[in-house]
Order: structure tokens, then C-alpha cells, then sequence
């Protein structure tokens, strides 16, 4: 049983209202279907129903220098952490402890998502950073949490990088082909 309620966000940190109010601002298109709350990519797959679009997955990581990575890909891929430390000359990646994923970016286990950098707001100390699967950013849509488990979100890649840029996290693009474990 899973401690956190990735339905609920932590108190202080954005809402998936509030997320709403800020796509709606920046005039990104999106739509929304309600779930039962699904923690691993096999659970959502069972779920999936109708919705359409690239399915994703994000893997919130961080090295022993205490840098912080966003990594969002397409689901059905298996990550090479050590093959992604040595593309992006971090070091050592590991899974970041869920207390720091809840401090850092407002978010459960289970949620992670890249719209959670709305929590990662300080620009004198943002402290995570994304990289994006080239993939998944050529796909017509895609879907990921709007910021609790319960709910997925679609929209297209090109709004996703607006987001970004707006919250000034401008991405890494990378191919993931040869990062992905075998």
C-alpha cells in the first residue's frame, strides 16, 4: 500500500485547478479523463480505455551532487540510468526519495508528471531538470498526470514545450533510443 495519496497534492503547492487555470492562460488546448487512481504504467495500461495519444511516463531522478532530473519518455520504455548519467555527464542517477519529490515538485509517487515544474518556481533556485524523449515529442498527442493519479491529461507535444518555457525549465530533447536498457 502506497503511504502518499497521489490524488491529493501537498499543502502549498499547485492544484490540478490551478494547473487548469494556467494552461487555460497560455491558451494550450488539452483534455481530461478521470480514472481510478493507477501508480505504474502496467496499471494504467489496464485503465487505458479511449484515451489516444503517446502514453508516458516520468522518472523523477537525482545524483550524488544532488542535481535533480525530470526524465519523461514514452511508457513502454526500459531506462538506462548509468547509459543517461553518461549522456548527460551527471554521474551516478538514482530514483529521488518521495519526500524530495513531494518537497521539490508538489507531487506523490505516482504522479509524477512534468507539469509538477509549476512547483519548482524560484527561478534564483529551480532545481530540476527535463529532458524529454524525441519520441514522444514527435507523437500527435500525448498524456500524462495533471499532477495527481487520478486523472490524465492530453495535449500536444509543441503545448508541453510552451509550459516549459513559460515555467522556464527549457527542456533537453534527447534520443532515447540508445538510452533505453535492452
Amino acid at each position: 500500500m502506497n503511504i502518499f495519496d497521489a490524488t491529493k497534492t501537498p499543502p502549498g503547492m499547485a492544484t490540478p485547478e490551478t494547473l487548469y487555470q494556467a494552461l487555460e492562460q497560455l491558451g494550450i488546448r488539452y483534455s481530461i479523463k478521470q480514472h481510478p487512481s493507477v501508480y505504474t504504467v502496467d496499471e494504467a495500461k489496464k485503465l487505458r480505455g479511449e484515451i489516444s495519444g503517446a502514453h508516458c511516463k516520468c522518472l523523477f531522478l537525482r545524483n550524488k551532487r544532488g542535481t535533480l532530473w525530470l526524465l519523461i519518455c514514452l511508457e513502454w520504455r526500459r531506462i538506462d540510468t548509468r547509459a543517461f548519467g553518461e549522456t548527460l555527464n551527471t554521474g551516478r542517477l538514482s530514483f529521488a526519495r518521495p519526500e524530495m519529490l513531494s518537497a521539490t515538485l508538489g507531487i506523490y509517487p505516482g504522479a509524477v508528471t512534468p507539469f509538477s515544474i509549476i512547483n519548482d518556481k524560484n527561478t534564483a533556485e529551480q532545481k530540476v531538470r527535463v529532458v524529454l524523449d524525441a519520441d514522444m515529442m514527435a507523437a500527435a498527442s500525448v498524456n500524462y498526470h495533471p499532477l495527481v493519479n487520478n486523472y490524465t491529461i492530453n495535449l500536444k507535444p509543441h503545448d508541453l514545450l510552451r509550459f516549459l518555457d513559460f515555467y522556464e525549465h527549457p527542456p533537453i530533447i534527447l534520443d532515447f533510443d540508445p538510452l533505453t536498457a535492452k
